[in-house]
């Protein structure tokens, strides 16, 4: 299998810098259109409640599907804990309908966020013998449910003149088969496994071993695909990972990214009280990125791997350092096999 490769957005704006939320939405759109021309094979959003970045990504996600033809387009993750299942069902149904079959939604628990308890200003209260992350699941399960059918409303026969069950709609028939669980961890990659989602795994493990980000993270993706042949799910696990890399081939890329090389090593920290390895970044001459990728043990068994944008800085940068990307460095991601 030829590994695909995308590029994943965080959509930052800064307002008191004159970049507005709408110069992120609008300027996203266009460098999707531009990375397919590029020959990448995917757009992947990530969203965020209560911040200056990506929100809610069904409009988005529409407006891509419209002014694309070929990218896969994807959210790397929904917060589950602030979804109303069933209106996310008849949205994400819709935009996949305009997509042609081309969403790849990833969906979590959700991560740190600014706001204390953001998903209850939404209107969602776990259960009094629950927390944030069964409810999370809780959603997960009723999503999943509805855009796969399962009716989730009885017809009032004062109105259809009959009693029957009734699904949501619109539904588009192969979306569940393209439902991503983003995992930090081998517990809940296992998880994901058992439920027959696919993987997305970030830059950040929520553990950690004492062994490198890229062993431990390939560890994770082993155990999700054992996990999935256990379960006896159909279909091939897919899995993503993702990397930030920025290829130095001139000056301006030197003045922009060569400081940052010099801070790009992994290392260990905690986050929300949790012990955490954070993954390096790939910043200097193609020739060494490529040694490096090639040595990038989970990047090997992914099937796909998500580079990050420093969006900010507009179309035309971003589609320069994707433009490096395509040419110094995909035909060698390309080359290596998935697994």
């Amino acid at each position: 299998m030829t590994k695909n490769l995308g590029f994943l957005s965080f959509g930052h704006y800064q307002p008191r810098h004159h970049l507005s939320a709408a110069d992120s939405l609008t300027q996203g759109i266009e460098i999707a259109i531009g990375a397919e021309e590029l020959g990448f094979d995917g757009a992947w959003m990530r969203v965020h409640h209560y911040q200056h970045q990506f929100a809610s990504p069904w409009s988005f996600l529409g407006a891509m599907a419209a002014r694309t033809q070929r990218l896969e387009l994807g959210t790397a993750v929904i917060d589950m804990r602030y979804e109303n299942p069933l209106i996310m069902a008849e949205l994400s149904a819709a935009a996949d309908l305009i997509s042609g079959g081309r969403l790849q939604l990833g969906i979590s628990r959700g991560s740190q966020e600014p706001a204390l308890r953001g998903w209850e200003s939404f209107g969602f209260h776990p259960s009094a013998d629950s927390n944030a992350a069964d409810m999370a699941r809780e959603h997960t399960d009723r999503f999943r449910a509805a855009i796969a059918g399962t009716p989730m409303a009885i017809s009032d026969p004062a109105e259809a003149g009959v009693q029957v069950p009734l699904p949501i709609q619109p539904q588009s028939e192969t979306l569940p088969q393209r439902i991503w669980w983003g995992s930090a961890t081998r517990q809940s990659a296992q998880w994901a496994g058992e439920q027959g989602m696919h993987l997305l795994s970030s830059t950040l493990l929520s553990e950690d071993t004492g062994v490198p980000f890229s062993e431990l993270q390939a560890e994770q993706v082993r155990v999700f695909r054992a996990a999935w042949d256990r379960a006896g799910h159909r279909g091939t696990p897919r899995v993503a990972v993702v990397r930030s890399i920025l290829p130095i081939v001139s000056d301006r890329d030197r003045s922009l990214f060569g400081p940052a090389a010099l801070q790009a090593q992994e290392n260990v920290g905690v986050l929300g009280g949790a012990l955490s390895r954070f993954g390096k970044s790939f910043i200097g001459e193609p020739e060494a990125i490529i040694r490096e990728i090639q040595q990038d043990h989970a990047v090997k068994e992914a099937d796909t791997l998500l580079v990050t944008i420093p969006n900010t800085l507009g179309v035309q940068e971003n589609l320069r350092i994707l433009g490096n990307i395509a040419e110094h460095l995909a035909p060698t991601i390309h080359s290596l096999r998935a697994g």
